[in-house]
């Protein structure tokens, strides 16, 4: 399966809050969506806040796939 994906590689945190709410909200018509956060997990908290913020339906990375953002439902 193939997603739409935003990679936050080389963004900083003061520009990811607009970034994913563009990107959510730009592409709500073609979930599921695939958040690349990276390592950081100030990073992770501040894209699950605006995923909380829209009432995103979302699932966050365990394991393996730590560091991405699965998102099911706007």
């Amino acid at each position: 399966m193939k997603f739409n994906t935003l990679d936050l590689h080389g963004k900083r945190h003061h520009e990811v809050d607009l970034v994913v709410e563009n990107f959510v909200y730009l592409n709500q018509d073609d979930c599921p969506l695939l958040i690349i956060c990276g390592n950081s997990q100030k990073m992770i908290s501040i894209v699950l806040k605006v995923l909380d913020r829209v009432e995103c339906v979302y699932e966050d990375g365990k394991g393996h796939n730590y560091g991405t953002v699965i998102v099911r439902k706007v």
